[in-house]
């Protein structure tokens, strides 16, 4: 008789609210009835997986924008983000995989221009101290920081975790031993440092004493080869960005910068030496070298002149070669400044 009677299909709205109770359900009860609670997992993971069915199609059929509009809007009406964020570690392996998917979809989608997801984030944005400590967490670590990834493309939301006490976390979450956990923290921490050109550039302006003194003990001057080859490749993003010209200015000023920078040139790693180059640069063409930057380049000009005679990239590059003869030919023509 049970095929007579097919239940009508949900709609977005339907089943999201059923997402929504479930996980209410999950966070509140400790259901000391085994098979019962088995149950309620058992259609929570369901109902998430036809969540993220709406969101991204079933390889047959391409995802419908009015389904995924009453989906999103009725999500962020309330606290479904917060209760999958705090259900998290209760769901099994694959459910969490299709709940990070669904949250990062959800992230992007707009609804009459409007992305729905900012707006509720900026009035929840505790949620993201809760993904940030997530990386404190083995088991859900690589989950909330794909989360939160996602979150920070929206630029308050990004400006929020760049001026929290979490940001300087970062510096020891991409030396966590788990070299997993430890690269998702990189990527997320590049992310902050790059996406927003504004907000970024204001940050590291207001910031530059503790960021770049922890950027240079933690990172540049880390024991761990991987961790000096991201921060050499990132600093030369930051740097090279014309957003950031003034922070450039400043940080190729410092003496103390630019012997952690020469130190990276005398790697026996190619792509350290590469990236560093890129920084060291920007230190032979800056066009107003404090005294002490010239002096240091002037004593160490025969090791510096002999160390690029034999400089090349693997494929042959025109503009490395170009900015290579430039940095010579400045480095050659250098006079010692009086200091002042």
């Amino acid at each position: 008789m049970k095929g007579l009677f097919k239940s009508k299909p949900k709609t977005p709205v339907d089943l999201v609210r059923q997402t929504r109770e479930l996980l209410m359900y999950v966070e509140r009860v400790n259901d000391t009835r085994e098979g019962k609670r088995e149950e309620k997992m058992m259609e929570l993971s369901k109902s998430i997986r036809e969540l993220k069915i709406i969101l991204y199609g079933n390889g047959e059929c391409e995802p419908l924008a009015e389904a995924c509009a009453q989906l999103t809007l009725e999500f962020f009406k309330e606290n479904t983000l917060r209760l999958i964020i705090n259900c998290l570690p209760n769901l099994n392996l694959e459910t969490r995989k299709d709940a990070t998917q669904v949250v990062a979809n959800l992230q992007r989608q707009q609804v009459q221009s409007r992305l729905i997801a900012c707006d509720y984030l900026e009035a929840n944005i505790d949620l993201m101290d809760k993904l940030i400590l997530g990386y404190e967490n083995t088991e859900m670590a690589l989950h909330y920081g794909a989360m939160l990834r996602e979150c920070i493309r929206h630029q308050s939301v990004a400006r929020y975790v760049l001026e929290s006490e979490h940001m300087k976390k970062f510096f020891d979450y991409i030396q966590l031993p788990n070299f997993d956990i430890a690269a998702d923290a990189a990527a997320t921490f590049k992310e902050l440092l790059t996406r927003h050109k504004s907000t970024v550039a204001e940050f590291l302006s207001k910031n530059y004493d503790w960021f770049f003194t922890e950027y240079n003990s933690k990172l540049l001057e880390s024991s761990n080869y991987i961790t000096r080859r991201q921060a050499v490749k990132l600093l030369a993003d930051m740097l090279l960005d014309r957003s950031n010209s003034a922070v450039m200015t400043r940080y190729v000023s410092s003496r103390d910068n630019l012997r952690i920078l020469m130190n990276l040139l005398r790697e026996s790693s190619k792509s350290i030496q590469i990236e560093a180059f890129h920084v060291f640069k920007l230190f032979a063409a800056n066009h107003n070298k404090p005294p002490d930057i010239v002096s240091i380049l002037v004593a160490n000009r025969s090791k510096l002149l002999r160390l690029f005679a034999d400089f090349k990239t693997e494929k042959e590059d025109e503009q490395f070669e170009a900015d290579k003869a430039q940095v010579v030919k400045e480095i050659a023509a250098l006079e010692p400044k009086e200091n002042k």
